[in-house]
C-alpha cells in the first residue's frame, strides 16, 4: 500500500506506540492494586481510562498493519504483534490480511468487516465472531486463572476483562459501524463524523474521520485529524 513521502514514521510512530503501551501497562498495574469501591468516582475514571487505553493498543496495532509504526519492518511488526497479543492474544498476520481485504473490498460481500444489515447487534456479533477463536478464549482463561493467584478477582474482572470487551464495542461502533452502515455515494463507501478533534480522539483515536483514513491509509492515527477539511 502506498505511503506519503512526507510522513516520517520511523521515530515518531514508534514513540507514540511505545507511549500507549507503557501507559496501558502502567495504569493496569496500578488498577490491579486499588481497592474496588463502587461509591468512589475515581473507580469509574480508571475504568474509562483503561478502556480507552485498550482501544489505543488496537489502534496502534492497526497502524502497524499499515506500516506506520516504524519504517523498520521487524520493529513495526513486533510492536503490532505485541499490541495485539496483550490486547486479546490476536495474531498479527491474520489481522493484517483481513484488514487489507477490508480496504480493498470495502462494504462488499468480500469485506470481512462488513455486514449486509444495519442492525448493530447482528453486525457486532458477526464482526466479533470473524476474529475471536476458541484458542483466544482458552488463552484468556489461562491468563485469568494465573493472574488471580496474585491479583484480586474483582480487579481482574472490572479493570481488565470488562474494559477489554468494551473497547471492542468502542472500536466497532466508531471505527466500523458508524462509518460504513447504510448507503454511500463515495468511492470508499465510508463517512466521517463531524469535525471535532477532541471528540474524535476520545471516541476512537480519530478514526471517526473514517473517509480520510480510507483515502490515505498510510497516515498514522496521530496525524489523521490533519486530513480533515
Amino acid at each position: 500500500m502506498p505511503r506519503a513521502n512526507n510522513i516520517q514514521v520511523s521515530h515518531k510512530g514508534t514513540f507514540v506506540a511505545l507511549t500507549i503501551i507503557i501507559l496501558w501497562f502502567g495504569h493496569l498495574l496500578y488498577c490491579f492494586n486499588i481497592d474496588i469501591n463502587f461509591y468512589n468516582p475515581l473507580l469509574y475514571v480508571h475504568f474509562w481510562i483503561q478502556t480507552h487505553l485498550f482501544t489505543g493498543l488496537f489502534i496502534t496495532a492497526h497502524d502497524a498493519m499499515h506500516g506506520t509504526v516504524s519504517s523498520t519492518k521487524w520493529i513495526n511488526d513486533g510492536i503490532g504483534q505485541l499490541c495485539l497479543g496483550i490486547y486479546a492474544f490476536f495474531p498479527l498476520p491474520f489481522f493484517k490480511k483481513q484488514h487489507h481485504l477490508h480496504h480493498a473490498e470495502v462494504a462488499s460481500e468480500h469485506d470481512p468487516d462488513y455486514y449486509h444489515e444495519d442492525s448493530f447487534l447482528r453486525w457486532y456479533f458477526s464482526f466479533f465472531m470473524n476474529y475471536v477463536t476458541i484458542w483466544q478464549i482458552i488463552a484468556y482463561a489461562i491468563a485469568f486463572n494465573v493472574f488471580k493467584l496474585w491479583i484480586p478477582t474483582e480487579n481482574l474482572i472490572i479493570l481488565w476483562i470488562i474494559p477489554s470487551l468494551l473497547s471492542t464495542i468502542q472500536l466497532f461502533y466508531f471505527g466500523t459501524y458508524q462509518p460504513h452502515k447504510g448507503d454511500h455515494s463515495n468511492k470508499h463507501n465510508a463517512r466521517s463524523q463531524k469535525k471535532n478533534h477532541l471528540w474524535a480522539f476520545l471516541t476512537c483515536y480519530f478514526f471517526g474521520y473514517h473517509y480520510e483514513h480510507h483515502d490515505k491509509p498510510w497516515v498514522p492515527w496521530w496525524l489523521l485529524y490533519k486530513e480533515v477539511k
